[in-house]
């Protein structure tokens, strides 16, 4: 499921900002949708889509309205269109890409690796051996971080969907012409 997706078509201007991979917008989206839905909302993409679209009819309305004073505030900040927005995360995954291979630094290589094993290795020892109810949660956090590092992971080696929602929508484009 493309959580960016589901939101965008909800909330524009707070789906771009919560997947602008920038803290601070990312940050604000969150605040954006927590006091739309009168609870607070981590600032995590997956966080802010659970919290919009879990919501009552009531609060789909304020979130609405958050929407639009978001538009706002963003445009006050300097974006002017969402896609300013987009185009921040995409530069950020290419400068990223960029300094790595000017700098040959294999440390990223291997700290995704111990990720990955990492996340394998907790998954099979849960499967393996269920855990004792005291250390429940703490796995719970663990494996969450995990999958979650594992998923950037990922979308930096391999792209993001992201991408492949752009190039459908251009083709789709192409195609009504």
């Amino acid at each position: 499921m493309n959580f960016g997706s589901i939101l965008g078509k909800i909330t524009p201007w707070i789906s771009a900002a919560a997947t602008s991979n920038v803290p601070a917008l990312i940050g604000l989206a969150a605040k954006a949708v927590s006091g739309a839905v009168g609870k607070p909302v981590d600032a995590s993409l997956s966080a802010i889509t659970e919290a919009v679209t879990g919501a009552t009819p009531e609060q789909i309305q304020a979130i609405k309205q958050a929407e639009d004073t978001f538009q706002v505030q963003m445009q006050t900040l300097g974006f002017q269109h969402i896609e300013e927005m987009e185009k921040m995360a995409e530069q950020d995954r290419e400068n990223a890409r960029a300094r790595e291979i000017a700098v040959k630094d294999k440390y990223p290589q291997i700290l995704a690796s111990v990720f990955v094993v990492g996340f394998f290795s907790l998954v099979i020892f849960v499967l393996v051996r269920p855990p004792d109810p005291k250390v429940e949660t703490l796995l719970t956090l663990l494996l969450g971080a995990l999958v979650s590092g594992v998923t950037a992971i990922i979308g930096y080696y391999y792209g993001s969907s992201a991408g492949s929602d752009a190039k459908t929508t251009i083709l789709g484009d192409i195609a009504k012409k």
